[in-house]
């Protein structure tokens, strides 16, 4: 499970005395806790991808932020942080992968224009959790249905 094997970096992180890594591996099993005790469940590989992939975008936002504000130093550390969490999450699809992803969608869905838009999503968006920008996704399909 992705939940343990991100425990087991954090002990190998805390022996090997790496704290910058220990920080945000600590920082992504928290978010995962977090989740677990609000809704007292225990998440599986597809809900820590979800959270995973939420923490990736809010630090992307972020570094926007603070390099518009001339924030170089608090923007490299949030460009290491995504380089840590994005090593749990599965490999990125290109344009391309995302384009075939979403003919297979629109063929099984049967979508033909925007009304279709969040039946389609809610298709494709359990194939592309973590693996893909879901912002640029749905504006391929807005691009394909319109």
């Amino acid at each position: 499970m992705l939940k343990q094997q991100i425990t087991d970096d954090m002990k190998a992180a805390m022996k090997g005395g790496d704290k910058p890594r220990l920080g945000v591996i600590r920082l992504i099993l928290a978010a995962i806790k977090q989740k677990e005790v609000d809704e007292r469940i225990e998440l599986n590989d597809e809900q820590v991808l979800a959270i995973l992939d939420k923490m990736v975008k809010q630090r992307r936002d972020s570094i926007t932020q603070y390099e518009d504000a001339g924030r170089t130093e608090l923007a490299d550390q949030e460009k290491f942080e995504v380089g840590i969490i994005q090593e749990y999450l599965p490999e990125q699809l290109d344009e391309a992968a995302i384009l075939a992803m979403i003919d297979e969608a629109i063929a099984e869905t049967g979508a033909a224009s925007m009304k279709d838009m969040g039946k389609l999503m809610g298709v494709l968006k359990p194939k592309l959790q973590g693996r893909a920008d879901m912002g640029q996704a749905s504006a391929l399909v807005k691009q394909k249905l319109s």
